[in-house]
């Protein structure tokens, strides 16, 4: 029976990952109908209703702003699990850091409530 050595499953791993996206895109290229772009197919189209004005608009900020405080505190709160799942196994040392990040969790919260962050109008 013949086993790779350490470092060439990572190599096997890197070479199918890497065909498989170039194998996709080929077989899509292949597979799609070829037709020309014409100025219909080029507007923006949304329940049947003709555009008014311009495709590109230029967003507000407050929501990226909203989003991205969702993204922070969501993605944050995902580091809790591990520590809840190991919660018995690591001590009180482990527990009053996370409760250093609760906290520091919070008053970012409460922050970004002030400055209206969270509001949409």
């Amino acid at each position: 029976m013949y086993t790779l050595p350490k470092y060439e499953y990572f190599w096997v791993f890197l070479l199918i990952s890497s065909l498989i996206p170039v194998l996709a895109i080929t077989a899509s290229a292949l597979v799609a109908p070829k037709t020309s772009i014409t100025p219909e197919k080029r507007t923006s189209y949304e329940s049947g209703i003709e555009p008014m004005g311009e495709s590109w608009i230029q967003f507000q900020i407050r929501y990226y702003m909203f989003a991205l405080v969702f993204v922070i505190f969501d993605v944050e709160t995902v580091f809790l699990y591990p520590w809840a799942m190991s919660f018995d196994k690591l001590g009180v040392l482990a527990f009053v850091e996370v409760l250093i990040f609760i906290t520091i969790l919070i008053i970012g919260l409460i922050y970004a409530w002030r400055k209206g962050a969270l509001e949409w109008s």
